[in-house]
């Protein structure tokens, strides 16, 4: 039976430039690169090198870990470059996209209700990255019985894709690959859907055998993370998957079509003259997916601004991002600082008069306002976390690495993202979504 969970922390980040809902078909992008540094804990091993040609779905490079999990090209094309960072280590694998993209057929099997027969296929081209596994975030192992698969229908961060909009035209699909994910788990197939849009919602409408939830709330209501807390929160020990939407989609085409087809909806978003969507292919570069040119001095994202990477114009889109976000640089000073009156400045606070222009939007820059500082207690965090868990407790428990603490405080239900608005609004300035990560590195070497 479907439940309405009304969450009541949080915060809402006033942005402009949210996208219109107009999908601006672009051509090819001139190149697309996948890069390693997308998926937590992996380890690349090359099977291609420079000059190399590929199809779409063709084998770029598998995890040297577990070598069942291959990372295949979205297009078809040479392999222009293997770009390398300190040490060695692989930051991107870039193909030059031919004019039309040729694809490798994979074959798919009859019967769509063999879990292992499916888990092959998915893994063959490539698709199974899409599915990430909590507690960690990271790529889920295809041995694993999850006790639950969630998929997160709304996304509520800052300038986010509209997902009820973006799938719209992709319901069949969308039911299909709900279908297949069925298949993956003893346990229930949540749909989280927010109840304020439930009756103009496409996601509504799924005759799949799913459990609908609904959730009520500002963001981070749209964290898969926090609806799992609230739904059936993890336990040590316990494995949960979660996909995106989009990602749905993808893994529908190739049981219908039997290809890797990674055309997605992306948002362009932010210090824009026409924020808008953009229909391209997974991997594509940024410079690519802009229909205007960007003003010098401005930070381009991929992502949102909370949990997103800096990848500049010459950068690529993520892994799993739908978007990209566009603000401008902090690196200004600014004429009398706090001082002024700053009707043009956003505060959770009523530090600047602008409390009182309720509902305005603002263009925030990348300025922090100040260095880092003494990490006090200020009851701040829980504002913003809608979860039963300490937040400031668990994050010094992750400090002086006392694992038996961070246990018993919550580290197997967070991730950062679950903890980026508390990063947003900490008066010490503290780099929170790491520490988090150094947390649960910590607990996965542990426990490994």
């Amino acid at each position: 039976m479907s439940k309405v969970y009304k969450l009541h922390k949080g915060l809402t980040i006033p942005l402009k430039g949210e996208a219109e809902r107009i999908v601006h078909q672009l051509p090819l992008p001139k190149t697309v690169a996948i890069k390693p540094t997308d998926f937590i804990g992996v380890v690349p091993k090359l099977v291609v090198k420079e000059g190399d040609t590929v199809l779409a779905g063709d084998v770029l490079f598998v995890d040297k870990n577990n070598q069942s999990i291959q990372f295949t090209s979205p297009v078809s094309g040479v392999v222009q470059t293997i770009l390398r960072g300190e040490r060695r280590k692989l930051l991107e694998v870039v193909v030059t996209v031919d004019t039309e993209i040729s694809y490798k057929k994979f074959e798919i099997p009859t019967d769509i209700t063999n879990r292992e027969a499916i888990i092959g296929v998915m893994l063959q081209s490539g698709v199974w990255p899409f599915v990430k596994q909590r507690p960690f975030n990271c790529i889920a192992k295809p041995t694993d019985i999850p006790k639950a698969i969630h998929i997160s229908a709304f996304d509520t961060a800052p300038l986010a894709p509209d997902y009820p909009f973006v799938i719209s035209e992709y319901k069949e699909l969308f039911q299909k690959g709900l279908q297949i994910l069925n298949v993956l788990t003893p346990g229930k197939l949540h749909l989280n859907i927010l109840e304020e849009n439930r009756t103009l919602h496409p996601f509504d409408e799924c005759c799949v055998d799913v459990q609908k939830n609904y959730f009520s709330g500002i963001h981070p209501a749209g964290n898969v993370g926090v609806q799992i807390h609230h739904i059936d929160p993890i336990n040590k020990g316990e494995v949960v998957w979660t996909l995106n939407p989009q990602d749905v989609v993808i893994i529908a085409r190739l049981f219908e079509k039997g290809i890797f087809d990674a055309h997605k909806t992306i948002a362009v978003t932010g210090n824009l003259q026409k924020p808008h969507y953009v229909k391209t292919i997974l991997g594509a570069a940024v410079n690519d997916c802009f229909e205007e040119q960007i003003a010098e001095n401005q930070r381009i994202i991929s992502g949102n601004v909370l949990t997103g990477t800096n990848v500049g114009y010459k950068g690529y889109v993520g892994f799993y991002d739908s978007q990209i976000t566009v603000i401008p640089e902090g690196n200004k000073p600014e004429f009398m600082g706090w001082i002024t009156p700053g009707f043009q400045k956003f505060s959770l606070s009523r530090t600047f008069f602008s409390w009182l222009q309720i509902g305005k939007k603002y263009t925030i820059d990348t300025n922090l306002h100040g260095g880092e500082r003494a990490f006090v207690f200020t009851g701040v965090y829980e504002k913003v976390l809608p979860m039963d868990i300490y937040p400031m407790q668990l994050l010094k428990a992750i400090i002086v690495n006392d694992i038996d603490k961070m246990e018993q405080l919550g580290i197997y239900e967070v991730v950062e993202e679950d903890f980026a608005l508390c990063e947003f609004v900490c008066p010490s300035k503290i780099e929170i979504q790491s520490i988090i990560r150094q947390g649960l590195t910590v607990i996965q070497k542990e426990f490994s």
